[in-house]
């Protein structure tokens, strides 16, 4: 397929749109499905309360390591959820998949801690929602998709902007009618301050959570109080930066948009150029470049100093010869070359038919304008459950995004491109950035591969 025209090379739109979202709902069975949830922080919380919001389901169980976070969880769940019963409570994932009576279980723990999860909760009977990213090393991420493909389980992956109202409709507009056609060339960033500036003494965990367990397979660091909740993204044993964090939403929209498979060749360039001190390890400055046939995709981010477009601080530009697409998670905007219409588009907000949007921002943290895509992403989920085919963000696409962003951070350890073998998901020609593929777990768990799902 040639990628520089898709005026003819962009097909059936992969996303759903408004109506056939709003339909979905009428495939749900009439019983309500039973859910659990493996994460009950931040992001576990808002994926939950907008399943909650479009679907007649039963939260049966709820997991987390901080009993504090699990009790507010289950007082909000027994509040919201029609039945008003108050969900089973579990500090190890495992006793509560081997009760075997959900059918579908949300994973939003730290990143450390998604493929474990997962690869138990299909073969356990449930079908998943897991977010972003898939793992932490290609192999584990490579092991979620055989585990799925294995057990014949839907897996949908939280990459929420295949399924954002806004940039659905920008794909329609302007993608699908060849408005920008040729193009050869994209530029996603990020230029939020989000890196963790503090430097934290070491400091005896809080009563209420189970560090043991929180770190489970990573390396076991000494608790600084940054760990938890949510500041774990300051390093690199949990997580994979800002890459791993923020990039695989941004390249993982563009490769939706043009309908791109994997990168060939995966180079990246960066490290901690400006904040040293701080104990954060993550790189506060980062460039890397994924190559696709016809066409790159420049991914740049720094923690630090001003965003070149202020209005696009994380953002995706797709460049054609008859003009630009801008993306972010509020607006699109199309700009012709030479004159023309210019198109453009924003957030959907809800708060009328979802009125739990407002309240929610103070308890939950919600991100307002990302409420509908994440509605839209469970109703995509729901959907192919009962259908049994591939959600939009599907395991493979999310670990494609996934392991892509992964071999960016390989390729600035290693100081070299990196030439990828998607068949048979090796680097060409190179032992040891294959030795780096998978890290090392933590006794007593065990490191799963596709092969011993």
């Amino acid at each position: 397929m040639q990628r520089r025209n898709f005026l003819q090379a962009v097909g059936t739109a992969t996303a759903l749109s408004a109506t056939v979202r709003e339909s979905a709902a009428n495939v749900i069975e009439s019983a309500p499905r039973r859910v659990g949830v493996i994460g009950t922080g931040w992001y576990g919380k808002c994926d939950l309360t907008q399943l909650l919001n479009v679907a007649p389901v039963e939260v049966v169980s709820l997991c987390d390591v901080d009993s504090k976070m699990l009790s507010e969880a289950a007082d909000l769940v027994e509040a919201r959820q029609s039945s008003k019963k108050r969900p089973r409570t579990y500090s190890d994932y495992r006793k509560m998949l081997a009760e075997k009576d959900i059918d579908l279980c949300i994973i939003g723990t730290p990143d450390h801690w998604h493929a474990l999860p997962m690869i138990e909760a299909v073969k356990a009977g449930a079908d998943v929602y897991v977010q972003k990213p898939t793992g932490v090393d290609v192999v584990e991420s490579h092991a979620m998709l055989a585990a799925a493909r294995k057990y014949d389980k839907v897996v949908q992956v939280g990459t929420q902007r295949r399924s954002t109202p806004h940039l659905i409709d920008a794909k329609n507009k302007v993608i699908k009618e060849g408005l920008l056609g040729n193009v050869a060339f994209a530029e996603v960033c990020c230029y939020y301050h989000m890196r963790s500036r503090e430097n934290p003494p070491n400091q005896s965990p809080p009563s209420n959570l189970d560090y043991e367990m929180w770190t489970g397979p990573a390396p076991m660091l000494p608790y600084c109080g940054l760990q938890h909740p949510r500041k774990w993204r300051a390093f690199m044993e949990y997580g994979n930066g800002i890459v791993g964090d923020m990039c695989v939403h941004m390249l993982d929209m563009v490769r939706w948009a043009l309908e791109l498979d994997w990168p060939k060749r995966v180079t990246s360039s960066g490290g901690i150029m400006v904040d040293k001190k701080s104990r954060a390890n993550i790189s506060d400055t980062q460039t890397a470049t994924f190559e696709f046939d016809d066409l790159d995709i420049v991914w740049t981010h720094r923690s630090w100093g001003h965003a070149p477009d202020p209005e696009y601080p994380w953002a995706a530009f797709i460049y054609g010869d008859k003009g630009t697409l801008k993306m972010s998670v509020n607006k699109w905007e199309f700009l012709p070359r030479g004159g023309g219409e210019k198109l453009s588009g924003s957030a959907v907000f809800e708060f009328d038919k979802y009125p739990s949007d407002v309240p929610d921002k103070e308890a939950l943290r919600l991100e307002q304008h990302v409420a509908s895509a994440i509605r839209g992403h469970m109703l995509d989920w729901l959907a192919a459950v009962d259908s049994r085919g591939k959600p939009v963000a599907d395991i493979e696409q999310g670990h494609i995004s996934s392991a892509s962003c992964i071999l960016a951070n390989l390729s600035m350890q290693l100081d070299r491109t990196l030439q990828w073998d998607a068949e048979n998901h090796k680097v060409i020609g190179d032992d040891e950035a294959n030795a780096m593929l998978a890290r090392e777990y933590r006794a007593p768990w065990v490191h799963p591969t596709a092969d011993s799902v």
